[in-house]
């Protein structure tokens, strides 16, 4: 065998290269960022309203049916591979990288041919406007389920680089080059080619990180027989995809329910507030990115002083810069929101709220990713799936009596019952404490020893 075997302490980390790894993933998000932020300018420009209109329909699209397509195998990836690394299981190291990418490749194939003759159905009982373009961009799915599979592949072998260069960075840029190109050319873009150049360049991309992926995987599989367990896999999978399903509930019910209950233009608004208030958990995002094998690492090896330390740490990172966004946003709300146009400042009370929700949720730390990484996803999908039940009662209670102000009430009330809940678990399950407060008080019992 040719693999090279690595010990626990090898698998082990230092704080510099987690600081590092940090500094790293923030200069990608922000990056990526910009990049989508130039993406979506120049195709707009390029296209038009209507062609553009069409084909962010059909991206959007494919971004939802690629969660279903992805069965919850890249969170599955995400807490499997640290272990088996940690107990030198290359058997099923192998197995799993590649029977998750045979699987989400089957699941993904069924659901576009399911789809496209859903949309040839659509078609048939009434002249459906995306009917060609769905048909073309349907195959979009699989590539954006191999996004997510890729990219939680090589954040499990803690290659924050390799996970989001390709997708978050070389992606954008390469569609950039194409679209301009093909304007340049032909001085129009209509939305079925930029479907195109979005899935040619996307595969371009994808099969480059697999590449590399592979590369950095060989060594440690390469002759060694893969070992599938499939069952296993799935059963964790489906879990954490009911998860992601609560999730998207959770994120979507307030505006929702604003938009059925209050209208169009409210939803808007108050859409802006809660993409506004998110910016309070990019730290926390941001750094989980980083965190979560090392979570399955030092659990796995039963170091649980170390992983304290780690928790611990990862506490104060994220409170303090959450903190300060939080406080930027809540005393500058009406300026904030002005930036989206003069009607969106009614809505500032409206971000103070949300804020506050954020907060506690910076306030409480790692505790979702945490439970996942740990093994007790399924602990925590009851309390999402009570967290969201929750929040629509709350919504349809509130929203009536006080319109958008009554759904930042709920989603705030629900984002600190989840949190703190789910951090009391992390305490009686793992003996961690990951809350900041945890952080304060033990460093104030350390000056005073």
């Amino acid at each position: 065998m040719t693999q090279k075997s690595l010990s626990p302490t090898q698998e082990s980390f230092q704080f510099n290269s987690l600081v590092k790894d940090v500094k790293i993933a923030l200069i990608l998000k922000l990056v990526g960022l910009l990049l989508i932020y130039l993406v979506q300018v120049f195709l707009a420009r390029w296209m038009g309203k209507s062609e553009y209109g069409i084909y962010e329909y059909v991206i959007s699209w494919s971004l939802l049916l690629s969660i279903p397509a992805g069965l919850g195998l890249p969170r599955t990836v995400l807490r499997l591979i640290p272990e088996y690394r940690v107990k030198q299981d290359w058997g099923r190291l192998g197995g799993i990288v590649r029977g998750s990418l045979l699987l989400t490749m089957v699941a993904s194939f069924l659901l576009c041919l399911g789809s496209m003759g859903f949309i040839l159905l659509l078609n048939h009982y009434g002249s459906f406007a995306y009917t060609r373009p769905l048909l073309i961009g349907i195959w979009l799915v699989p590539l954006q389920a191999l996004v997510q599979l890729l990219l939680e592949t090589a954040r499990a072998m803690k290659d924050v680089i390799l996970a989001y260069t390709p997708s978050v960075v070389i992606w954008p840029i390469l569609l950039l080059l194409g679209g301009l190109f093909f304007y340049q050319s032909n001085h129009t873009l209509s939305s079925i080619t930029a479907i195109k150049i979005t899935m040619l360049m996307l595969a371009i991309a994808l099969s480059l990180q697999l590449w590399l992926l592979w590369g950095k995987l060989k060594a440690e599989v390469e002759g060694v027989a893969p070992v599938f367990s499939y069952r296993k896999w799935v059963s964790i999978a489906l879990v954490l995809l009911f998860e992601m399903g609560l999730k998207t509930i959770l994120d979507q019910t307030d505006i929702v329910m604003v938009g059925s209950v209050m209208g169009p233009e409210e939803a808007g608004i108050y859409s802006a507030t809660v993409k506004t208030a998110v910016w309070v958990a990019f730290v926390l995002q941001t750094i989980n990115i980083v965190v979560a094998p090392i979570f399955t690492t030092l659990y796995t090896q039963g170091d649980r002083q170390k992983l304290q330390n780690l928790v611990s740490t990862v506490a104060v990172w994220i409170f303090w810069p959450s903190l300060v966004i939080a406080l930027i946003l809540i005393v500058f709300a009406q300026p904030v929101m002005g930036i989206f146009g003069s009607e969106f400042v009614v809505a500032s009370f409206q971000l103070r709220i949300l804020v506050f929700g954020q907060l506690v949720n910076a306030l409480c730390g790692s505790v979702g990713l945490l439970m996942v990484m740990t093994g007790h996803q399924n602990q925590g999908v009851v309390v999402y799936a009570y967290a969201a039940l929750i929040n629509v009662v709350l919504n349809g209670i509130l929203i009536p009596r006080f319109g958008s102000i009554g759904a930042a009430i709920a989603t705030s009330l629900t984002m600190a019952l989840w949190n703190i809940w789910l951090g009391t678990l992390v305490v009686k399950n793992l003996g961690i404490y990951p809350s900041i407060f945890y952080s304060f008080f033990r460093s104030r019992g350390d000056r005073q020893s």
